[in-house]
Formats: structure tokens, sequence, C-alpha cells
């Protein structure tokens, strides 16, 4: 019997942490772009698209070569290495590979971004809305992939299992913030605003590529499938049955 790094605590902490991301912070934006119908819609059918991937994942946790020996695949490349062969695993390691690329300068960008709009906003507050506050976030996000590379660095990083667990609680609470402020916004304008069409735009282009954000920021919000396998398989076993 394999030995268990983990439990279900441990693994749903992994779990939210990947879920209930940063990708929440923008899904009132990205509502608020694409109406109160196909906003709603977009995020059911991003999320069924997670739900069936993870579900075909789960699947692909154990497989059995040709001499019946059962194999546990510790990543979503070792499933695609071992059922599909070595040519697909090398495609889909590119896909991969450009994907967590993409997710880590979406992070940098956007936390770049976050701490210029609170300068911004600190910058107003004290000198008032028409002094001239402009930041530039260069410095922001060379600050941010520097300390991305050192933390990168701690051996065994992934075993760390406090870290899920206070990312986990952080993903709540600025998800419970972000719905606070909404709803104090409710209760300030005295009725739910927005529109079934979504926000207008001064012209068609602008509405196009707002949708477009928008439903970009919907999917970034939804990357749980991508890393499903390596949380079943650190918080379940630590070898493969023999």
């Amino acid at each position: 019997m394999a030995e268990k790094t983990g439990n279900e605590w441990t693994a749903l902490a992994h779990i939210i942490t990947a879920v209930i991301g940063s990708g929440v912070l923008s899904l009132g934006w990205s509502m608020s772009q694409l109406g109160w119908i196909a906003g709603p819609i977009a995020m059911l059918c991003f999320a069924s698209v997670t739900l069936t991937s993870a579900l075909l994942l789960s699947n692909c946790y154990k497989s059995t070569d040709s001499d019946l020996h059962t194999i546990t695949h510790a990543s979503y490349l070792d499933a695609v290495h071992s059922i599909l062969g070595i040519r697909s695993a090398w495609f889909c390691g590119i896909i991969v590979g450009i994907n967590f690329i993409k997710i880590g300068i979406v992070y940098t960008i956007t936390s770049a971004i976050s701490i210029g709009a609170i300068q911004k906003s600190n910058c107003y507050h004290y000198e008032g809305h028409n002094a001239t506050c402009s930041y530039s976030n260069t410095k922001y996000m060379i600050i941010f992939g520097s300390l991305q590379g050192l933390v990168s660095q701690i051996p065994d990083f992934h075993n760390t299992e406090w870290l899920s667990v206070i990312a986990a609680i952080m993903s709540f609470t600025y998800s419970f913030i972000g719905s606070g402020l909404s709803l104090a916004k409710i209760i300030d304008n005295g009725e739910i605003m927005g529109g079934i069409g979504g926000l207008p735009a001064s012209n068609p282009s602008k509405k196009v590529w707002s949708v477009a954000q928008a439903l970009g920021n919907i999917a970034f919000a939804f990357p749980f499938s991508v890393v499903f396998l390596e949380i079943q398989v650190h918080q379940i076993y630590i070898h493969p049955p023999k």
C-alpha cells in the first residue's frame, strides 16, 4: 500500500488555491462587460470545461502497462507519455510550457499594474483628482519577477503544505473583500447596476476588445485542471503502488 503525504484537507487547500486564484479579482469587471446573460453563461461554460477536464484527468491518474503493472502518473505529461506515447508528450509539453509561461507573464504584469493602481489611488487621495499621478510599472515587474525566481529556488517547495493553506485563506479573503465592496456599492447606489448587453463602449471595436478581454479573464480564473494530477499524486501517494 502506498504511503500518503497528505489528506483530503491538504488536497482541498491546494484545489481552493488553484480554483480561487487571483483571476477572481477581475470577474466583476468581466461580468459588467458581458452583461447579465452572457456573463453567467460564460462562467458556466468555462466551469463546465474545467470540471470535464478534471474528470477526464482523474481517469488518467492510473494506467496499466503491458506487464499489467499499475502505473501512477505524477503529472499531466507523465499521463500523456504513458498513454499516448512520447510524440504526444513532446507536443503537450510544449503547450503546457507555453501555458505556464503565459500564466507567469500575466501574474507579473497584473501584480505590477495592481501596485501602480494602489499608488495612483493614494496619490489622488492625498493630492486630489486633478493631480498628475503617473507611475511606471516596469520597476514592479522586475521586483515581482525577481522575487518569484528567488522563491522558486526553495527546496521541496511543492510539498510546503502550510503555504497552500495560507494561500487558500488569502483566496477566500480577497474574494470576500471583493464581494463586500460590491455589496457596499449596491447599497450606496440603492440599486443593482448593469444591463443585459453589458457596459456600452464608444465604438464597436472597443466593445469587441472588452468582450474578448472579459472572456480571457474568465478563462484565466479557471486554471485548476492544469495542476490536477500534481495535486492528486502529492496529496495521496508518495510512491507508485507496487
